[in-house]
């Protein structure tokens, strides 16, 4: 009979740390499933740059930019602004430059079907 007082009076404790076990649970239930959102998101925003649609995109603009600079050489050239050796030597590394990254892109977009 006392055993059984001795119980029903600790029933109202346990009750109580229950509760504080339930409560504190979701607590930090809640704030690791926000922080995982976040993580989420920060992934996905890093996940853009790399995608390959992105890394395509910035090879073809590599490309227009070494296209343009070999371009502006080439005028110069013509102009007589550069002598014959170097024009020939920095061309030759645009246009190689340019080439290389050219065949990249290809082999980029063809995979990509």
């Amino acid at each position: 009979m006392q055993l059984a007082r001795v119980n029903l009076e600790k029933e109202q404790r346990i009750s109580e740390l229950r509760n504080q076990c339930t409560i504190i649970r979701t607590t930090e239930l809640a704030a690791a499933q926000d922080r995982l959102a976040d993580l989420e998101r920060q992934k996905d925003e890093i996940m853009k740059f790399y995608s390959p649609a992105a890394l395509l995109n910035k090879l073809q603009k590599s490309m227009a930019k070494l296209d343009e600079e070999s371009e502006e050489l080439h005028q110069k050239f013509l102009e007589k602004d550069i002598d014959l050796p170097p024009f020939v030597q920095k061309y030759k590394k645009l246009r190689t430059a340019y080439h290389r990254q050219a065949l990249l892109y290809l082999a980029g977009k063809t995979s990509l079907r």
